[in-house]
């Protein structure tokens, strides 16, 4: 069994990205990359076929991650083959949910803060796009920060317990 998890932000070349590179790694690390498939798109098509942002790109490879990426847009007929879509902020939650055909695929959505027991009320990471290089370093943080309960949350499901959970505010 193959464990499906797309991250999702606004026009995919930087929070999401992002997320899928250094969530990538931390699957490898646990020794889970056969079995978890790790993917990003966005809510929008603006840069489909582009690279990541340079400054991703930048922080990726300060941090040792890879950065090969080509943007593209999340389609509803997906939801048919993930197991989690993972939101970067309520914005993008509220999207994928309206693209959701049934209840089931609504609730494979879920924000990527909400596995970070220790976010507080703020469960979004701000997009970085309009600032400097430090937003994308804390984009980086917040990504990190949340990816230990998430790999948490999909080995309980691929040991067949219970679905991944997230946080509640």
């Amino acid at each position: 069994m193959t464990y499906r998890v797309c991250f999702v932000c606004t026009g995919n070349i930087c929070r999401s990205p992002m997320a899928e590179h250094v969530f990538r790694r931390r699957v490898e690390e646990a020794g889970l990359g056969g079995a978890v498939e790790v993917d990003s798109a966005g809510t929008d098509g603006w840069h489909e076929g582009d690279g990541a942002d340079p400054r991703t790109v930048a922080v990726l490879e300060e941090h040792g991650h890879t950065s090969a990426h080509v943007a593209r847009r999340f389609r509803a007929s997906w939801f048919s083959t993930l197991d989690l879509v993972i939101a970067l902020d309520e914005g993008h939650l509220r999207e994928l949910r309206r693209l959701a055909r049934t209840p089931q695929e609504a609730a494979k959505v879920r924000l990527l803060r909400s596995y970070d027991p220790a976010a507080g009320d703020d469960l979004d990471v701000p997009d970085p796009y309009y600032g400097g290089p430090e937003g994308f370093e804390e984009c980086r943080e917040l990504i990190e920060a949340a990816s230990g309960g998430l790999l948490c949350a999909i080995r309980t499901a691929l040991r067949g317990d219970d679905e991944p959970m997230e946080r509640t505010p």
